[in-house]
C-alpha cells in the first residue's frame, strides 16, 4: 500500500478513536472505527483515492483475497468505486489495529480511558514502510 493510503487510513483511524467511547470492547474498536461509517462518501471521491493511493487494480486484489481466505467468496460488488475504497480501507485498518500490543493485551476486555490513550499513541507511532 502506498504511504498516502496508509497516512489516510491511518488518520481516518485517529479521528475515530476521539469519538470511542470507554467501555468499548477491544474486540469491537475495528467494527466502531471501521464499519460504523464511511471512509469515503461519493463515486467520484472514491474513484479518484483509488486511482492515486493504492491503484484500483491492488485495491480489488486484497479485497478479493481478504473475502476468500475469511468468507470462502467475494461479496464486495467490485464494479461500485465506493464499496471497494471503503471495503479496502477496513480490511487496512484491520491490519493497523494488529500493531496495537494494547489492543492485543485488552481485546476480551472494556477498554478505559487509559487504554484508549494508549491505543491512540501506538497508531501514531507506527512508521510508514510502504512505497
Amino acid at each position: 500500500m502506498s504511504k498516502l493510503a496508509y497516512k489516510d487510513i491511518r488518520n481516518y483511524a485517529l479521528d475515530g478513536m476521539e469519538r470511542v467511547s470507554e467501555g468499548t470492547y477491544g474486540a469491537d474498536l475495528h467494527n466502531e472505527l471501521f464499519n460504523t461509517d464511511y471512509f469515503i462518501i461519493g463515486t467520484y471521491e472514491a474513484k479518484k483515492w483509488l486511482e492515486t493511493h493504492p491503484g484500483v487494480f491492488e485495491a480489488i486484489e486484497e479485497i478479493k483475497e481478504y473475502e476468500q481466505d475469511n468468507f470462502g467468496q467475494v461479496s464486495t460488488d467490485l464494479s461500485d468505486p465506493e464499496k471497494v475504497v471503503n471495503m479496502f480501507a477496513y480490511i487496512e485498518g484491520e491490519k493497523l489495529l494488529q500493531g496495537s500490543k494494547t489492543l492485543q493485551k485488552k481485546w476480551d476486555d472494556a477498554l478505559t480511558a487509559a487504554d484508549l490513550k494508549k491505543i491512540t499513541a501506538e497508531l501514531k507511532a507506527v512508521k510508514v514502510t510502504s512505497k
